[in-house]
């Protein structure tokens, strides 16, 4: 199959949209596929190193970048959404001038994975996939109490936004377009409009590299030292994490948490550690380089991460391939991601912090008193990674594609057995 990416993010050695966008057009390659990826000037260099480095068949990329005086408007990020948009209407020129030359059999609008950023790609007139897309999840109404008032009302300005996006008419044309829609959640997809669920569904978004998921777990001695890794804003749950923490050393008086990442809210989330008499028992790493963070999974009892409205988790999966148990909450990405048979999902709807708060700690405890049963979910951990490698998350976001959008007779659309992959989420969520 011809296709052509829209990839504004794509970028190898990167986590987040960057390597999303690189790994969802590498994979397809290797599937069979001819891929022609339009992506920003600005990540040339490191793609064609890659390439000299590894060569990959039927990989094409074309670059396009708004003029040189106007990146001014990412710095600080404060501009970055005009950019982007700005950048959408280019990227659909040069589009436009591909489909002259190939005859491509669908394009598919993949980064940035965000509903309220719409791609101009369906104008093209092709079969158009869209996704997956987040940006829906929205932290339940009774742990926002639980944030300072600036963090409560950004989070009330995101929630209006999402409502207010769809009198975008650029919105409502790239979702009426849309042969298929991919949402990272359910969450997600309930935000759409009526009209164009029936033609979305949930589906993994990120995966793993096969090389980096351990190949066994080591039985370790009992152990109360949990880790938390993202940025240090209340909306990612942090100040869960430091209370959960308080309340399990009522019972387990060594127990620690280390926090790794840098945020806005890093001064007050270390007042609030002082407040509760935390300061011999938090270790504060800030910010180091992710190949580092592969060594780090290996030291704890568990992963606590308790986001409340993440539409994804790249963290999530590479703890448990490293066979490290997960704790979050039964909301957004880690709530669709996680299975319980490898993690802890603590339940949010209509529930205050203190009860959330209480079940965390309840789970650190758990898992902290039990090495046996730690070790049975690293083990399931391990097998849920090696079902949801990057490869296998593009299979099973194509095999829907073709047998949904493009039967295409023929033409080749996957160059592999089906039943080789299984990965992603169970279409039956939608």
């Amino acid at each position: 199959m011809k296709i052509l990416l829209s990839a504004y993010a794509c970028e190898p050695g990167k986590g987040s949209e960057p390597g999303v966008g690189w790994h969802w057009a590498i994979e397809l390659a290797r599937l069979g596929h001819e891929v022609a990826v339009i992506t920003r000037s600005n990540n040339r260099p490191v793609i064609e190193k890659a390439l000299e480095e590894s060569p990959i068949g039927g990989l094409n990329f074309y670059y396009y970048d708004l003029p040189s005086w106007s990146k001014w408007w990412k710095r600080g990020n404060r501009g970055i959404y005009l950019y982007y948009w700005l950048w959408q209407r280019g990227a659909y020129r040069l589009a436009r001038q591909l489909t002259r030359r190939i005859q491509f059999d669908l394009v598919h609008h993949l980064t940035f994975g965000v509903f309220r950023q719409p791609s101009l790609m369906g104008r093209l007139g092709l079969p158009f996939v869209v996704g997956p897309i987040g940006g829906g999840e929205v932290t339940p109404e009774l742990l926002r109490r639980s944030f300072p008032a600036s963090a409560a009302f950004q989070e009330r300005l995101r929630e209006i936004s999402n409502k207010l996006a769809f009198l975008n008419p650029s919105l409502c044309g790239m979702l009426r377009q849309a042969s298929l829609i991919f949402c990272k959640t359910r969450q997600t997809l309930d935000i759409l409009p009526a009209t164009c669920r029936k033609k979305s569904c949930v589906q993994l978004e990120i995966g793993l590299e096969p090389h980096r998921i351990r190949r066994g777990i080591v039985e370790t001695a009992a152990s109360a030292n949990f880790l938390y890794a993202g940025r240090l804003v209340y909306w990612k749950g942090p100040h869960l994490a430091l209370k959960a923490l308080a309340e399990l050393r009522k019972h387990l008086p060594n127990a620690t948490l280390t926090i790794i990442g840098t945020g806005s809210d890093d001064k007050r989330l270390k007042q609030l550690c002082a407040k509760l008499g935390l300061q011999d028992s938090v270790i504060w790493l800030g910010w180091i380089p992710h190949e580092e963070m592969w060594a780090q999974y290996c030291r704890y009892t568990a992963f606590v991460f308790p986001s409340l409205h993440d539409s994804s988790g790249n963290v999530l999966l590479e703890a448990l391939s490293q066979a490290l148990p997960v704790i979050c909450l039964d909301t957004g990405g880690p709530g669709t991601i996680i299975s319980p048979l490898c993690g802890t999902k603590v339940p949010v709807k209509n529930r205050s912090e203190a009860v959330v708060v209480k079940d965390l700690s309840a789970a650190m405890q758990r898992l902290a008193d039990n090495t046996e049963l730690r070790a049975q979910i690293g083990r399931r951990a391990l097998e849920f990674s090696s079902a949801n490698t990057w490869r296998d998350v593009v299979f099973s976001a194509y095999a829907q594609i073709q047998d949904s959008v493009h039967p295409l007779g023929t033409s080749t659309v996957l160059n592999t057995d089906r039943s080789e992959a299984v990965a992603g989420v169970d279409p039956s969520a939608s």
